[in-house]
């Protein structure tokens, strides 16, 4: 019998888990870990709450957790709870697939302001993520700048834009429903340092915002291409910009009936961030693109911020004994391998790029590896005591695991607990969990 440990039960956890109950069948048992007591990882703390279509994709994953011989493990922090040496020591192949939960850093003055948010946290904050609950984003304010020019920056743009009957249908959490309902904003700036022909925005996303009730996106005619420069991009890319332009062509008047303005400022890299204690403005560089790059021109022009988000990008947590890539943000690893009979996968070993989707394929190319490393002694003898030696080490140390029973209880309780209209009210207190799955 094989025993692999997959840390994290998110896509690529879950992906990896179905990937290795194929390759192995009955011959092997599969021990999925998460540090919460619940799973799915992004599916349920990073996608939009009223992306709900997207989210059902869970549903593929639980029909491999409740295989026979894969079993969720929630509630165990490894590199706290349980070492990584020691999984080594119980499994035969331990897979990292814990993403890149953590905030890349803006590097500039005044990012550690009050009400500057990184997008982990602030996104994080209205999916209910037990660590981000007591954020409390000052939403009194007129502007909001959410800095980065991808699909997390729309989210944010989108959630902070949004009516309350627009949240029909969603998940949001009530703590951030509420704030929103309060909001003052008047104003929200997606600010990116090149220009609309190398935006990560996808068409679908696009779209949307130009269909909200209240807001209306704007951009600057200035800042778009000649129209037959378009057909140079890649076909998602050109729808696109083709939603830009639409925005662009929008009449004043329109703008005028919308109580929200959500303004796409190109070109205009932020170099600092300012304000006495809290955040009062961004501080920009006007840029030009030269060989695909972002240049200053020196002009310099301030924008004001009473909230700012920033949605740069992500880095994967620093495991003890695990090595680590800083520069790149994820963990080091040749295709996956890191050591001998420690993987890992998804976003922790490629960074925070690709789709949900991506982490199929690469759930299953590295179980591929990992069946190669054990037929040919790579990983030395096989049948190690996995699942039986973990469970006497976390009764020994008293861990209060968490099965896929249990989060079925906490899942029930959620359903039962939701406002009207809405799949779930999320529990975003730990103990609260746990209370509800046992």
């Amino acid at each position: 019998m094989r025993h692999i440990a997959i840390i994290g039960s998110g896509p690529a956890g879950y992906y990896t888990a179905e990937a290795a109950h194929k390759q192995w069948g009955d011959d092997v048992q599969i021990d999925v870990f998460d540090t919460l007591p619940v799973p799915y990882g992004l599916i349920r703390t990073g996608v939009a709450p009223d992306h709900q279509s997207i989210k059902s994709v869970s549903r593929r994953y639980e029909k491999t957790a409740l295989t026979d011989n894969v079993r969720f493990v929630g509630n165990v922090a490894v590199g706290t709870d349980i070492s990584i040496a020691e999984l080594q020591a119980l499994y035969d192949a331990v897979v990292l697939a814990t993403g890149a939960p953590n905030d890349r850093q803006l590097g500039l003055d005044g990012e550690n302001l009050e009400n500057v948010f990184g997008s982990a946290s602030f996104v994080g904050w209205y999916n209910g993520h037990p660590q981000f609950a007591e954020l409390n984003p000052d939403l009194s304010g007129r502007h909001a700048v959410v800095i980065g020019m991808g699909n997390v920056a729309l989210d944010v743009a989108r959630i902070l834009a949004k009516t309350d009957a627009e949240f029909a249908g969603s998940d949001i959490v009530s703590h951030a429903l509420d704030a929103l309902k309060a909001s003052g904003l008047e104003k929200v700036t997606i600010l990116g340092r090149r220009g609309p022909h190398q935006i990560m925005m996808t068409p679908k996303e696009l779209g949307e915002l130009g269909n909200l009730e209240r807001a209306s996106p704007r951009v600057n005619r200035d800042d778009l291409p000649e129209e037959a420069d378009d057909a140079i991009l890649e076909p998602g890319i050109r729808k696109s910009v083709t939603h830009l332009r639409s925005f662009a062509a929008i009449p004043e008047d329109m703008h005028a009936e919308k109580a929200i303005e959500v303004e796409f400022d190109f070109f205009a890299n932020p170099i600092a961030i300012e304000g006495d204690g809290t955040v009062a403005s961004v501080r920009v560089e006007e840029t030009r693109i030269a060989n695909g790059k972002a240049v200053g021109t020196g002009k310099i022009y301030a924008i004001p911020a009473d909230l700012v988000i920033a949605c740069i990008g992500y880095r994967t947590s620093p495991i003890p004994g695990v090595p680590f890539d800083e520069r790149a943000g994820r963990f080091a690893n040749d295709g996956g391998r890191i050591l001998a009979g420690l993987y890992c996968v998804g976003w922790a070993r490629r960074g925070p790029s690709g789709t949900i989707g991506t982490n199929r394929p690469d759930g299953y190319s590295l179980i591929e590896k990992v069946a190669e490393d054990m037929d040919s002694g790579v990983l030395g003898r096989i049948g190690k005591k996995g699942r039986e030696g973990f469970d006497a080490l976390a009764k020994e140390r008293g861990l209060d695991i968490v099965t896929f029973q249990d989060w079925k209880k906490i899942e029930e309780a959620e359903a039962a607990a939701a406002r009207d209209g809405s799949p779930r009210e999320k529990f975003v207190d730990i103990e609260a969990m746990i209370k509800a799955g046992h």
